[in-house]
């Protein structure tokens, strides 16, 4: 696999990845303004997520060009529930000024329904979201600091072998820890304990994709942080794979990974349990889910069906140096989901 250890563009002169491959920290330089490709195609999001096994909370800034979202959903896992609402933004074509680097920048939006803010000043992240409408005027609000951000991270640039000028550049951070005020429902949910993970997304998208992601972040009983970033399914994966754990802050790339969806019949059962297995032997662990978080879209030329599952993941890992970690009922996601947009 193609390690990325020098800083440069992240695009040439026809638009095309000028390097494909993985790094751990964000090395190349994206500029919307470098993209050839159809300016509809392009695609920027930040997504954050952090919960345990009672609540979680994501948060999201997305300038797709032809939309735009300034979005939030509560999950409340003992109900077995959810509530999203968000701002919605027609035609933003980079209007949100979504920040060529995950470093540094911020993402602002306010209405009468919204405020929502995502401050970032090298390295000191904030999150601030009010929404007094929220779930028919029950309110929500949040005001959350991440810290003790880690080393490393996964950074992928991936190529589309159908569109040369497609591509999509990603850096996933897992275990940032969280401290803050979250209130739903005038109730306070305490967030102290819990790490948050971050999505970082710039692109150009073919229309019609597949993807797989998994995702967790927790503290083991030893007191260290552990993690992984798990995904495949869409672009030309031959340079590398996104596949990483995270432990005391450093990364460990392992190869390709199954997830291990069990099936009944052709039709995947997402609430059975999954079976991860990765093809270096670096990685086994069994998931549990206990709540699937279903979106079914079909409007025009525009359709999602997708499955955002989480659950409890318990098994092994086996870092760079051979060492072996053990892990039981650590609370994360894993998802299947297909877009046509």
């Amino acid at each position: 696999m193609n390690k990325i250890v020098s800083k440069q563009k992240l695009l040439d002169k026809r638009g095309h990845l000028a390097v494909k491959g993985y790094a751990t920290k964000l090395l190349l330089e994206y500029s919307r303004k470098d993209i050839k490709a159809c300016p509809l195609r392009i695609k920027e999001w930040d997504y954050y997520f952090m919960g345990n096994d009672k609540f979680g909370l994501s948060l999201t800034f997305a300038d797709n060009s032809y939309m735009g979202l300034a979005s939030a959903q509560f999950f409340d896992f003992e109900k077995g529930s959810k509530v999203t609402d968000f701002a919605f933004i027609p035609f933003p074509m980079g209007r949100m000024k979504m920040p060529t680097t995950s470093k540094t920048g911020d993402i602002t939006f306010k209405n009468k329904k919204v405020d929502m803010r995502f401050l970032n000043d090298n390295g000191k992240r904030r999150l601030y979201c009010d929404m007094p409408y929220f779930d028919k005027s029950k309110g929500l609000k949040a005001d959350i600091e991440l810290y003790e951000e880690p080393q490393d991270s996964m950074v992928i640039a991936t190529p589309f072998k159908d569109d040369k000028k497609a591509f999509y550049y990603n850096q996933k951070i897992n275990c940032l820890k969280v401290r803050g005020e979250l209130v739903y429902n005038k109730k306070e949910y305490d967030i102290n304990s819990l790490m948050a993970v971050l999505d970082w997304g710039r692109g150009v998208w073919t229309y019609d994709n597949t993807w797989y992601w998994s995702s967790a972040s927790a503290e083991l009983e030893n007191g260290e942080s552990f993690g992984f970033n798990l995904g495949y399914g869409f672009g030309d994966t031959s340079a590398a794979t996104e596949n990483m754990l995270f432990y005391k802050g450093r990364a460990h790339k392992l190869e390709h990974v199954d997830f291990g969806i069990p099936k009944i019949g052709n039709r995947d059962s997402f609430m059975d349990r999954w079976h991860f297995t990765s093809s270096d032997n670096r990685l086994e662990m069994i998931f549990k889910p206990f709540y699937d978080n279903r979106t079914k879209l079909n409007a025009l030329i525009l359709a999602q069906d997708a499955h955002q599952v989480f659950g409890k993941f318990s098994g092994r890992a086996v870092l760079d140096d051979g060492k072996e970690i053990k892990f039981h009922d650590i609370v994360g996601f894993a998802e299947k989901v297909r877009n046509k947009w």
